[in-house]
């Protein structure tokens, strides 16, 4: 099993807390990887919200293969990063070229388009950069978008905080997702590290998704160049929330009724069945088969975790008002949030979803026997 923490803070704070909850938890992880999202992010970057980051690992002739792509692109430097590596190796941590996290000006003209047209283009400019990537094994790219820093890395999660220097300012930060990985099921490839994102949408996972298959042969028929890749089978749960929210317009009250839709008997009691019953039918290819426990992040800074029918995979949210974690055991809400109102912690139960809203007062519970909040 893998093991997850994600936090939601009003004011920014070290991925180090993050960290902290995963080696608390460590016996449920092997030490093989770690993945970090960090969002709402303070410090420098807070105040070039619109300034696309892009985060990544690349070898030097890598940096003057992107450089020259991206000045073609009209891209110039607006900040960046050095994560500075010590010389000394650490044992169980491969020696990289150059961790990347810089944000970018956009080009000229893009002040013309609409919203959803520059996502669209971000998207695709990251997916080229990784094309280009794989083909020469000189770049690896997480992500490329505003307001958002990813890094993802083979190795303990305390020694690779220590070894690439998270511990700072510049990386505060008001969401962060940290997964620390146990490899049971495949080789370990970067890409395959959760947290997954796609345009303002993340997800990681505990457990494994053995309908992989036939989600993601239903998301690469939908002829979205973003659903694409697919090292891990948890990389679907990302795809099937933009495509659920984006795609069908439904609201995350409606994301569990795509991934793991009521049973028969519950569905026709429904207020919305007529509506479910079609969704469950249209959607079938989509439904998974776990056990997961999965939590994710949505544009506005929306905190979810929601968990299969089988529930083997553990998972709990607890907090205090300005800040709340959501953590596979209660050892890592302890480690972060101890001095929270611990009898008021949830641990959602296969029709939940928990949310915590960008306002983070509470957490609300969201259950699939209730009414839908349907576009009109």
């Amino acid at each position: 099993m893998c093991r997850l923490f994600a936090l939601t803070s009003n004011d920014p704070v070290s991925p180090m807390l993050a960290i902290k909850a995963l080696d608390v938890m460590k016996e449920g992880h092997d030490g093989s990887g770690m993945g970090l999202l960090l969002q709402g992010l303070g410090g420098p970057f807070e105040e070039m919200k619109e300034a696309p980051i892009l985060s990544g690992i690349f070898s030097e002739e890598g940096i003057r293969r992107l450089d020259l792509f991206m000045m073609d692109q009209g891209f110039l430097t607006k900040y960046k990063i050095s994560l500075k590596i010590p010389k000394k190796p650490v044992e169980g941590i491969p020696r990289r070229g150059l961790y990347l996290i810089r944000a970018y000006e956009l080009p000229e003209g893009w002040d013309m388009l609409d919203q959803d047209e520059i996502s669209k283009r971000l998207m695709l400019i990251r997916l080229k950069i990784r094309e280009m990537g794989e083909e020469k094994k000189d770049m690896i790219v997480f992500s490329f978008w505003p307001d958002t820093i990813m890094i993802k890395e083979i190795g303990d999660p305390m020694h690779l905080a220590e070894y690439l220097g998270l511990d700072r300012k510049e990386l505060h930060a008001r969401v962060i997702m940290a997964q620390g990985r146990q490899n049971t099921n495949y080789a370990i490839d970067l890409y395959a590290c959760h947290p997954f994102f796609i345009k303002g949408y993340c997800t990681m996972t505990n457990g494994e998704n053995t309908a992989f298959t036939p989600i993601k042969d239903f998301l690469t028929s939908r002829d979205f160049p973003g659903y694409s890749g697919y090292q891990s089978d948890s990389e679907v749960f990302t795809h099937i929330l933009h495509y659920s929210m984006v795609g069908l317009d439904l609201g995350i009250d409606a994301y569990k009724h795509v991934i793991t839709p009521l049973q028969e008997d519950d569905l026709q009691k429904h207020p919305d069945a007529q509506f479910l019953s079609h969704l469950k039918r249209t959607c079938r290819p989509l439904i998974i088969d776990g056990p997961n426990c999965v939590i994710g992040t949505l544009p506005d800074h929306s905190m979810f975790m929601v968990q299969d029918r089988k529930k083997l995979r553990p998972g709990v949210v607890g907090g205090k008002p300005g800040m709340f974690g959501f953590s596979s055991e209660i050892c890592g809400l302890d480690a972060v949030i101890p001095d929270r109102d611990k009898t008021k912690d949830i641990q959602p139960m296969y029709i939940d979803t928990a949310i915590v809203s960008p306002e983070r007062q509470e957490v609300k519970i969201c259950r699939q026997t209730a009414s839908l909040n349907l576009p009109l």
